[in-house]
């Protein structure tokens, strides 16, 4: 008895300091800034300032592809791939198809795997320019985003395709109640690195309206 108490309060520690560690992570790592429209639940209307962020492609399935972006894309701000300084991590990694496929679909249709050609994004720290930015990889670009109104649902797990495609649904329903109309395909956004606990994790489903 006394073992399963001890290991209890060694495991509550544990619990504590993790959780500590994971609430400086979040406030740590900066997000791209916007104005609160709406919200309804896990869902909200949100006005995006403009952005600018540094994507790359890759073709295949969609989870090797985000994989695959999201380490070219750490070469490039964490400088192992050219000159110069490091640029600080921001949160979050977004993905989409870059090549369109029906708005009024979930872009996730063959069988969960969402193979395609997929487009990972970093947003780039306020305080750069397209000017400023250090100068990537051929096959890496810098885009400037505007100022743009989306609607996001938010979720937490693994950020599985079955996941991103229900949610996708239910925030197109939302969309359809209120009358608003998607701008663009649906982009997946995860707040969070893999270390931290799937009940933890922060994703989102976000599609541009009009």
């Amino acid at each position: 008895m006394k073992f399963w108490k001890g290991a209890a309060i060694g495991i509550g520690v544990l619990a504590a300091g993790a959780t500590a560690a994971f609430a400086y992570y979040r406030q740590a790592v900066d997000e791209p800034p916007y104005r609160l429209v709406e919200k309804s639940g896990d869902i909200e209307l949100r006005q995006y300032a403009p952005m600018i962020v540094a994507e790359v492609t890759h073709t295949g399935d969609r989870e090797p592809a985000l994989n695959a972006g999201f380490r070219r894309l750490a070469a490039y701000i964490f400088a192992q791939d050219r000159p110069g300084e490091k640029i600080a991590m921001t949160s979050p990694v977004m993905q989409d198809q870059s090549v369109e496929i029906a708005m009024t679909a979930p872009v996730i249709q063959d069988g969960g795997k969402g193979t395609g050609t997929w487009r990972t994004r970093f947003v780039m720290p306020a305080q750069y320019t397209l000017e400023t930015l250090p100068t990537p990889p051929a096959d890496i670009s810098l885009t400037q985003v505007p100022s743009r109104r989306v609607a996001a649902i938010r979720f937490s797990g693994n950020g599985s395709n079955k996941d991103l495609a229900e949610q996708e649904n239910a925030l197109r329903e939302w969309l359809a109640e209120r009358g608003l109309t998607a701008t663009g395909p649906a982009e997946f956004a995860f707040y969070d690195a893999p270390m931290v606990p799937p009940p933890l994790r922060r994703n989102e489903v976000m599609i541009p309206v009009g």
